[in-house]
């Protein structure tokens, strides 16, 4: 069955939004957040001071895609106001922990003794800061945050071997919103 779903998301005081097609783009005091949506037949449009999202006759599916837009429109409108922030903790037990930034590199060394160390990537955009054995990450983008985030777990990952013993790594710690 077939709706008129319209959604309507107030754009704050110090916040700019342009509206090119199906890309959008805000701007705030953080920064700039960027990003592209595949809408097929939905419309994405800015009037006064709101960014209605909607279609005449929307199908469940659609329905689905707007709800998605929305949520991903107001997470882009709160990175431009307050950075999206992650607190990472070093955990280690049975041999120290060392990590290093090189550019847009990570470098976990030592990680269970291992002689060859763990790298991987930050994604442009965030910005990470490592004292000792905390490390933060910032940025005005959720999605970017959060994966950057995971890279970090990722990388120290344990395999065969037993997790209660074997505890080290890097953990999440807190993100904005919750406590872990």
């Amino acid at each position: 069955m077939k709706k008129e779903i319209f959604q309507e998301i107030e754009i704050p005081y110090g916040v700019e939004v342009v509206i090119n097609g199906s890309e959008i783009i805000i701007n705030g005091k953080e920064g700039e957040n960027k990003r592209s949506f595949k809408l097929r037949k939905i419309k994405l449009e800015k009037k006064d001071n709101k960014i209605i999202v909607g279609q005449k006759n929307a199908t469940k599916n659609e329905k689905k895609i707007i709800n998605t837009t929305v949520a991903h429109i107001k997470n882009m409108i709160k990175g431009v106001q307050k950075k999206f922030k992650y607190n990472l903790k070093v955990c280690f037990s049975h041999f120290p922990i060392s990590v290093k930034m090189e550019g847009r590199n990570i470098i976990v060394k030592n990680f269970l003794g291992e002689k060859i160390d763990r790298k991987t990537t930050v994604p442009e955009g965030v910005e990470v800061e490592v004292d000792k054995e905390f490390i933060t990450i910032t940025s005005t983008n959720k999605e970017k945050a959060g994966e950057a985030a995971a890279n970090f777990e990722r990388v120290t990952k344990i395999k065969n071997r037993d997790r209660r013993i074997f505890q080290d790594g890097i953990f999440i710690t807190s993100k904005t919103g919750r406590e872990i």
